[in-house]
């Protein structure tokens, strides 16, 4: 009796399992996150400080047969800090843009609770942007579009999302051939589902 209702229990839960795995959904929310940007450059001309930014935004995800598609599109603020080294200027520069993430990812879980692991490219158009340091740094020297890639984990709690995701340009933002500056970055964002 014991074996055959452990039996039972064990093949409604594979059931479960390749149901929510293998049935088409879609989910449409809402997002915030905090960004943690620097500047890289590969010419070695300044040092980078991490400096606190933000996202706001909107993502969906349409999954099936246990794989997403997650696009995203949202208004960032990243900020940096830079030193100099051949001045010893430095200073604080924001750079706001309008980001559109598309995520391929997987879900590990079952009903309404889950981890995910995502990744994809990020493409971001500048909006304006704000430099309070004169070192190779003139606003219109830089590009108004770039693209990178995003990488990261989360997590499903009812309608609740929490992601930790990194970031890294592809793109050289400044469009002077001797400064190669890539925008890195560390998010850490809270999301809602309302469909």
């Amino acid at each position: 009796m014991k074996k055959s209702l452990l039996t039972l229990i064990c093949l409604i839960f594979a059931v479960s399992m390749t149901q929510a795995q293998l049935l088409p959904t879609f989910k449409l929310g809402i997002k915030g996150a905090l960004g943690f940007s620097s500047l890289s450059s590969e010419g070695r001309f300044f040092n980078s400080d991490t400096k606190t930014g933000f996202q706001l935004g909107a993502w969906g995800r349409v999954g099936i047969a246990g794989f997403h598609v997650q696009p995203e599109a949202y208004y960032a603020s990243k900020k940096v800090g830079a030193q100099f080294e051949t001045t010893g200027e430095s200073g604080e520069a924001t750079f706001q843009s309008f980001d559109v993430p598309v995520l391929l990812g997987t879900r590990i879980g079952l009903g309404p609770v889950g981890v995910r692991i995502q990744a994809g490219p990020v493409f971001s158009f500048a909006q304006d942007g704000k430099v309070n340091f004169t070192t190779a740094t003139d606003w219109d020297r830089y590009k108004k579009t770039s693209t990178g890639v995003i990488g990261g984990i989360g997590a499903d709690i009812s309608k609740f999302t929490v992601d930790l995701r990194y970031e890294h340009g592809l793109t050289d933002l400044n469009e002077s051939p001797d400064y190669n500056q890539k925008i890195r970055m560390w998010t850490i964002g809270l999301g809602f589902a309302f469909l």
